[in-house]
């Protein structure tokens, strides 16, 4: 593949002098055509060490817009990051749409290092780059345009490159990382080649760009990065990836669907004495738990969803009274905000994933792309068929990580709904609890059902099953969920 690579490709002074002024007023002018649409821009910047990747970032930044490009570097991992899944470090550094970010370092830079250094064999490399194309995927067909770009180098040119580097540094390179890689010049050749070779898609393609001239390398850069953002300014809308996409029937609507809803039995109840009882022993057990999930470093998230009304935030305060306040954090989904609605969908629950030993409660969560996004119309049709996958994706980087998923549907009858809906019209303190949204809701109440079925049928997997909690009794509700999250950790631990 890089033997391929034009080699030796130079312009002069007088070709760059002429051309770095256009080329610098063209990626002016889009980039501030691209502030007013929906799209990030993510240039990715690998190659051979010695190649001027660092001079590539400068230039690129010098021709921008400083507002509205940022260059994340990832370095060594953080203890920060290394206590979360490897991508959570890549979604809380994802530029915002009508924006460009250049990520020094990537999500290819690990696997490729742990490859060449035996920390990992060719099928688990090879797995790691099938989920990179899932990932690149995934953003682009949210809008995002990825422009990937390697530098390459002979293994000659690299080491004079290496040397004229020191050189100009006055530091002798011998013992440095740099040097450390060049050594492994070939392996690094040919583990690149099969990242590049299984991760150039046509909606994310590779730029190689031999790198021995410096000012044909930073114009080429110029040219395909401005080439590729005209391009997509040009595209009214990417069309959707139809593989990703799951079928979901329709044969069967409305009251007369028969859904795994109506298998919960709502007649189960519990005497107070009893609820008492099983209260006080589970949440003595989740103390314990809670405290040895830490002591293990063993994450938790703990994910409510439910009818209005149910008693999500019952369970939800039973759940925390039993357990330090210093372990946990409960997250409360509303409508997204404008920073939010500038990102993926995913990011801003990305970004609450828990450190290692602590405890995330998300009261509502991603699962309202396929619930509340799909029934109101909020999201296209294909944009919440995909999102299946993309959920399952997403849970199972959390549990390959460790992280103890325990996800609650609480289910409750459509008379016992309206029954406390006009409870709540009637007290005084919980009057703020329903709103013109609930009613409305609650006319949709077979889409909703219809919409709970599919969710459960096809995101409830062996790593992150669903459970569905009777909630007609509030304290059986309590007792239930409280006891299923204390069996979640009880496996989970050793």
């Amino acid at each position: 593949m890089f033997e391929a690579a034009e080699l030796g490709q130079k312009i002069s002074k007088k070709e760059f002098d002429e051309a770095e002024p256009v080329l610098h007023t063209k990626l002016l002018e889009v980039q501030r055509q691209l502030r007013k649409t929906n799209i990030p821009v993510i240039v990715i910047v690998s190659g051979v060490e010695g190649a001027g990747k660092g001079a590539v970032v400068n230039r690129l930044n010098e021709w921008l817009d400083a507002r509205g490009i940022s260059t994340i570097a990832f370095w060594d991992q953080s203890d920060e990051e290394t206590e979360r899944p490897p991508y959570w470090r890549f979604w809380r550094q994802l530029p915002p749409r009508g924006t460009i970010g250049i990520l020094f370092g990537s999500w290819y830079t690990k696997p490729v290092i742990d490859y060449v250094y035996g920390r990992i064999d060719q099928p688990e490399y090879e797995r790691r780059l099938r989920r990179i194309s899932e990932f690149e995927e995934l953003l682009t067909i949210d809008g995002a345009l990825i422009v990937k770009f390697w530098f390459h180098l002979s293994k000659k040119d690299q080491a004079k490159q290496l040397k004229q580097e020191a050189k100009l540094l006055k530091k002798d390179i011998k013992g440095s990382l740099m040097k450390k890689f060049a050594k492994r010049y070939k392996e690094f050749i040919k583990s690149s080649e099969l990242a590049i070779r299984m991760t150039d898609q046509g909606i994310a393609p590779w730029h190689l760009v031999e790198a021995v001239d410096k000012r044909y390398r930073d114009i080429t850069v110029g040219r395909v990065l401005l080439n590729a953002i005209e391009k997509r300014l040009e595209q009214k809308a990417l069309q959707p990836v139809s593989i990703r996409t799951v079928d979901v029937t329709k044969e069967k609507t409305g009251a007369e669907a028969r859904t795994l809803l109506d298998h919960v039995d709502l007649k189960k109840t519990l005497s107070k004495e009893e609820y008492q009882q099983k209260l006080e022993k589970y949440q003595r057990k989740l103390y314990k738990l809670a405290w040895q999930a830490r002591e293990q470093k063993r994450s938790s998230i703990v994910m409510f969803e439910g009818w209005d009304a149910a008693g999500k935030g019952g369970a939800i305060r039973r759940i925390t009274a039993a357990m330090d306040a210093r372990l946990f954090k409960v997250i409360s989904i509303a409508s997204p905000t404008d920073e939010e609605k500038a990102q993926h969908y995913l990011w801003r629950f990305w970004r609450h994933v828990p450190r290692a030993g602590y405890v995330t409660i998300y009261d509502r969560s991603w699962y309202g792309r396929v619930l509340v996004e799909r029934v109101e119309k909020f999201a296209q049709e294909d944009e919440w068929k995909r999102a299946y996958h993309e959920i399952n994706d997403f849970e199972e980087q959390l549990c390959e990580h460790g992280i103890i998923i325990a996800k609650f549907w609480i289910h409750l009858s459509e008379d016992e709904q309206l029954r406390r809906f006009k409870e709540r019209e009637l007290i005084a303190w919980k009057k703020h609890k329903i709103t013109d949204e609930d009613w409305r809701n609650r006319e949709r109440w077979n889409d909703y059902k219809t919409a709970v079925n599919d969710m459960v049928t096809r995101t409830s997997t062996e790593y992150a099953p669903w459970t569905l909690v009777s909630g007609n009794d509030k304290l059986v509700a309590r007792v239930e969920i409280l006891k299923t999250f204390c069996q979640h950790l009880e496996q989970a631990l050793d």
